[in-house]
């Protein structure tokens, strides 16, 4: 199936302007069952996208974080193809008030990101990729860049992001380690799925994760990253993360 970038776009961005009008205004955050916060926010961003997408798309399913409890894995094991959508990643971060939370919307085929939009409302800041279609960034008004991921240094500075919410004992042994390998290793805090869209368009080198993330999290910058000509691997194994698991939370991985 042909899925139009541009939709996924407006989409997102549609989203965005939601969130952004109860950020402003102020809101409640409640609890959900696993402890994480819920604001009017994520709700509000999860109607616009389902109903959306359904209208556009009414053979594909979504699965989406404010719904997927609903979803039994007896159901989404059989899908070909399906949207994965977190409609506020870093539910956290915007309760701070810090502008670092995203609307994530990915394409799936055979559990793959095959096309993938993050954008983050309160920066303006939209990053977009597919198979074959590449990566781009678009700022505010302007036109997009393509991005495209430059290699790994072997020397000299390593700039490694890492989360602003969930600092953890093996990230600081990470940094320790390539210490030694590299002359200095410069760490930035972010929130969100921007950390790995940072690495895409190459303003950071690295991001390990050695903390909790769901398959909703990460699957639209998944599909950015590797439209950008970079990769994110799941900790030990070195394949690609992988997705539709029965269990939808992450292992440990690295974008680079």
């Amino acid at each position: 199936m042909n899925v139009q970038p541009d939709f996924a776009i407006a989409t997102a961005r549609e989203a965005g302007r939601a969130i952004l009008e109860i950020y402003e205004r102020g809101f409640t955050v409640e609890t959900k069952a696993d402890s994480s916060p819920l604001t009017e926010a994520d709700l509000a961003a999860h109607r616009i996208i389902v109903q959306r997408l359904g209208e556009e798309y009414p053979d594909v399913p979504v699965l989406s974080e404010e719904s997927a409890d609903g979803v039994a894995y007896g159901d989404r094991v059989r899908w070909n193809r399906y949207w994965l959508v977190d409609p506020l990643d870093g539910t956290k971060e915007f309760i701070k008030r810090n502008g670092w939370f995203t609307v994530n919307i990915a394409y799936m085929e055979s559990n793959r990101p095959v096309a993938g939009v993050v954008y983050a409302p309160s920066m303006d800041w939209l990053y977009y990729g597919s198979s074959g279609g590449g990566a781009f960034k678009v700022e505010g008004g302007n036109e997009p860049v393509a991005l495209r991921r430059p290699p790994l240094p072997a020397s000299g500075v390593l700039r490694v992001v890492g989360s602003l919410s969930h600092p953890s004992p093996e990230m600081e042994s990470f940094i320790r380690e390539q210490r030694k390998h590299y002359d200095d290793v410069e760490f930035m805090a972010m929130g969100s799925s921007l950390k790995i869209c940072l690495v895409a368009e190459g303003k950071a080198d690295i991001y390990p994760r050695f903390g909790p993330t769901m398959e909703w999290d990460t699957a639209a910058a998944h599909a950015v990253i590797r439209a950008a000509g970079g990769k994110l691997e799941s900790c030990g194994s070195g394949g690609e993360l992988p997705y539709n698991k029965r269990d939808l939370r992450n292992g440990w991985f690295i974008a680079s």
